[in-house]
């Protein structure tokens, strides 16, 4: 009588809190109640980054063609490494592009706790949204930097360079998506982590640049021995990156099984980082 007394009460709410309790109690749904404050946190996210600067968004432009001249310096004039018969800054530019999203979502989520305590521990909304917003708020970024990769795409081509893109062009929504995927899910699993082990944060920064160059961000596969090949078959960001580049360059080295494997390891990090990030959010206040 009273339980049904209680559901006749949730009735006349619009909406109801309710604490949510065990790993697998992640109310999606819920998220779309709250899509407007996903949008005010990816305005937050964008204006606040670049408030107190002189340049503003015009570091979007700069950072990935600086880290070029600077790759193209490095491994193009003084270590000569190949780039597959493809314009080395056209080649370093393209995996720039896209290690940087993955880089900015990965970063940017992985110390959601620690950033937010103030505002979480004082009034109720699913945590979640925040990662997502910051997810969200890279893709701006992405969509900017990649505008300048194909002004500098179309001028190679214009001048005779040996470029062949292909229908796999197509796929770039789905690789953006991985990417966001693969960086929410690590990021709310390391986020997990960081909650109670403050160290992890200042490991992230040389985790993120070991892990660029264990993916072929400045070099091709191809120039990888075919015995450490198995190593980068496991690493997910691998098939996005050669992917990125036979679909625009028309070449790279990335066949079914390694695009297969990274889907399926995203999705395993995805699924692990959103019950770890679920369980850490009901008790996480105790520890900061």
């Amino acid at each position: 009588m009273a339980e049904h007394s209680v559901k006749e009460q949730h009735r006349n709410w619009d909406l109801v809190i309710t604490p949510s309790y065990g790993w697998q109690n992640l109310n999606l749904r819920e998220l779309l109640k709250y899509k407007d404050l996903v949008y005010l946190f990816v305005k937050r996210d964008f204006v606040i980054f670049y408030k107190q600067t002189i340049l503003g968004p015009l570091w979007y432009i700069i950072q990935p063609l600086v880290n070029t001249v600077i790759f193209n310096l490095i491994f193009g004039k003084i270590a000569k490494l190949s780039t597959d018969g493809i314009p080395p800054f056209l080649f370093y530019l393209s995996g720039t592009v896209v290690w940087a999203y993955f880089a900015s979502c990965l970063n940017g989520t992985s110390n959601t706790f620690g950033k937010n305590a103030n505002i979480f521990s004082k009034v109720y909304f699913p945590r979640i949204t925040v990662p997502i917003s910051i997810v969200l708020a890279g893709v701006f970024q992405f969509l900017i930097q990649f505008t300048i990769f194909f002004g500098f795409y179309l001028y190679f081509i214009w001048n005779g360079a040996d470029i062949r893109p292909n229908y796999l062009v197509l796929t770039l929504p789905l690789l953006v998506l991985q990417m966001a995927i693969l960086g929410l899910g690590f990021g709310a699993l390391i986020s997990s982590l960081t909650a109670k082990y403050r160290d992890l944060t200042f490991a992230m920064t040389f985790f993120v640049q070991i892990w660029m160059f264990l993916t072929p961000v400045v070099y091709p596969l191809s120039q990888v021995p075919e015995k450490y090949r198995i190593i980068y078959m496991f690493n997910p960001m691998t098939s996005v990156v050669e992917l990125f580049r036979v679909a625009f360059l028309g070449t790279g080295s990335v066949d079914l099984p390694m695009i297969t494997v990274s889907i399926v390891f995203t999705m395993v990090v995805f699924i692990l980082g959103f019950l770890m990030f679920s369980k850490t959010e009901k008790s996480f206040i105790d520890t900061v």
